[in-house]
């Protein structure tokens, strides 16, 4: 019979900072681009609204990872579970 595996650290489970370095990736992008587009007449093209998208996409999923957390931590029945 198989030993399960020990559970990850909790710095290691946690995605929170992940997420955020990422969600910072993008707005960073976004920043870049919009100015270049201000200061050096660069179009806004792909590249602007792909990151754009990519910051929004990060804040909801940030959203809704703290709002599911928030549920587990008020008890209510309806969240994932295994969240903390």
């Amino acid at each position: 019979m198989q030993k399960a595996p020990p559970p990850l650290p909790p710095w290691l489970a946690d995605p929170t900072p992940t997420v955020l370095v990422g969600t910072g990736v993008w707005l960073v992008a976004t920043v870049t681009l919009l100015g270049a587009h201000l200061v050096a007449d660069r179009p806004l093209d792909d590249w602007f609204w792909g990151s754009v998208s990519g910051l929004a996409l990060g804040v909801l999923g940030y959203s809704l990872f703290r709002w599911q957390r928030s549920a587990v931590r008020r008890g209510s029945r309806s969240p994932q579970q295994g969240l903390t």
